[in-house]
Formats: structure tokens, C-alpha cells, sequence
């Protein structure tokens, strides 16, 4: 490389990224994967793993799927042996997670618990879960990288005049737990970063996925409406972002949370 040039290049390396067959997860496995990295496909349904590892190898990237339950303690460090044995991971994307609409008045308590275990505690357990192998990285190529994806609902609320339903509204249980995973974000930060391991967040903002883009169109430009840009994110303009996260070009660059939203929270 030239001096004062920098790469995204992740060739060599491993890439494992939880919740991998959803509208962004897979657009940051493609994105992985087109960079040389080998990516790990983490979905609960193996069918969508296969599927989508068998497109990146059509492309003649690699990929392999790694279906497991990211709630499940047990199924998690039974997936470090399975898909790593000890083999060294470079970078952990921690995307998973699930859940439904909802206002405060009508979620649940146990909605905010299932939230926070799949977008909170599943992080924790995959950074347990992955250390020997992430040290392994280091060892080998002085530092491994692990992003979170957290959400702009983890830092500004949104705004329930954009939806045509309390039930359609972005619930709180998600938001919460979207910003626990950033306060997270730098306490790992703060513990692995001498280890050379870099904790960092990104924070999508408006990336409706291509059903909500062909169902709801009204509720598209609503969502664009409220953009500084005057439009909504695609799907691939979150691989910027991740690869610059994931690469040498970031090495300096540590707890971090990365707004990938437009400037919807610049207002």
C-alpha cells in the first residue's frame, strides 16, 4: 500500500455477521464478502443460511452458512467450535434481531425483554463466545474488529405522525435496547481495545426494505420527507460504513458509534 493510501481489503480474513439474511444483514454479507473476507452467514433458518452463502459462492466469494440461535447460550459456543474450531475470526458483526411495532401503551413487558436479550445480551454472548478466536486474529494480523449495528431510534425517537397506526409505530422496546448496544459498545471498547480488539457501533437511520418500499410508498416519502438528503437509505450504501469499520482503514478508531442515517439526527 502507498504511504497516506488506505483499503478496505479484507482479504484472508473471517467474517462471522449474526441475523445475515435480512434487508441490511445481507447487503453487509455481500459486502463482506466482496472484499475479500470469508463470511460466516448467521440466520435461526438454515434454508435462508444456504441460500444465501450458495448466491455469494455463485459469485465465486466466499461463504459459508452458520445457522444458530443467537439466544441460545449454548448453541452459541457450540457454533465458535463448529464453524471456527481454531481458526482466528477478524470480524464479529453482531446484527441480529427481532421483534415487532408497538407504543409504550400497548408493549409488554415481556417485549422489552426479548428485545434487549436478542440486540443486548446476544452481544455479549458472541464476543464471550468468539474471544479466543478474535485473539487469534490479533495475534496474526495485530488486531480484529467488532461492530454492532445499533439504530438513529437509539439516539433520537421517532416520530409517530410518520405512521398510520400505533401498531405500525417503531416500538421502544427496540429503541432501548438499540441504545444499551451503543453504552455497550464502549464499555467493550474500553476493556478488549488494549487488546487490540475494536468495539464500534453503526447506527442505520431510514433503510425501509424492499417490501415496505413496495407496500407503503405514501410512508416512504414521509420517512424521506423527514431526511436532511430528501431521501431514504439503500441497502447498499451501508457497506461503506461496515467496510470502513471492518478494515485496516479504521484501526485508529475505537468505541465509536457511526450515524449512517441521512442527517436525520442532525436536526
Amino acid at each position: 500500500m502507498k504511504p497516506g493510501s488506505v483499503s478496505t481489503d479484507l482479504l484472508g480474513r473471517t467474517a462471522l455477521i449474526t441475523g445475515a439474511t435480512g434487508y441490511l444483514g445481507s447487503a453487509m454479507a455481500w459486502a463482506l464478502a466482496g472484499a475479500g473476507a470469508e463470511v460466516l452467514i448467521n440466520a435461526r433458518n438454515i434454508e435462508n443460511a444456504e441460500r444465501l452463502a450458495a448466491k455469494i459462492q455463485e459469485r465465486g466469494w466466499s461463504a459459508q452458512p452458520a445457522a444458530f440461535d443467537v439466544v441460545d447460550h449454548d448453541a452459541v459456543a457450540a457454533a465458535a467450535e463448529q464453524y471456527l474450531g481454531d481458526r482466528p475470526l477478524n470480524i464479529l458483526v453482531n446484527n441480529a434481531y427481532a421483534g415487532s411495532g408497538g407504543t409504550i401503551e400497548h408493549s409488554s413487558a415481556d417485549a422489552y425483554r426479548e428485545s434487549y436479550d436478542v440486540a443486548v445480551v446476544s452481544a455479549h454472548r458472541l464476543l464471550h463466545a468468539m474471544l479466543p478466536a478474535l485473539r487469534q486474529a490479533v495475534e496474526r494480523d495485530f488486531h480484529a474488529s467488532v461492530i454492532n449495528v445499533a439504530s438513529m431510534y437509539g439516539l433520537v425517537s421517532p416520530d409517530p405522525r410518520l405512521y398510520d397506526t400505533a401498531k405500525a409505530t417503531n416500538p421502544p422496546f427496540y429503541g432501548a435496547a438499540k441504545a444499551a448496544l451503543v453504552q455497550w459498545t464502549r464499555y467493550a471498547a474500553c476493556e478488549f481495545g488494549a487488546q487490540g480488539i475494536r468495539v464500534n457501533s453503526i447506527s442505520p437511520g431510514p433503510f425501509p426494505s424492499r417490501l415496505v418500499q413496495e407496500n407503503s410508498p405514501e410512508f416512504v416519502s414521509r420517512l424521506a420527507e423527514r431526511v436532511p438528503l430528501g431521501r431514504v437509505g439503500q441497502a447498499s450504501e451501508i457497506a461503506g460504513p461496515l467496510l470502513f469499520l471492518a478494515s485496516d482503514a479504521s484501526t485508529y478508531v475505537n468505541g465509536a458509534n457511526l450515524v449512517v442515517d441521512g442527517g436525520w439526527t442532525a436536526w
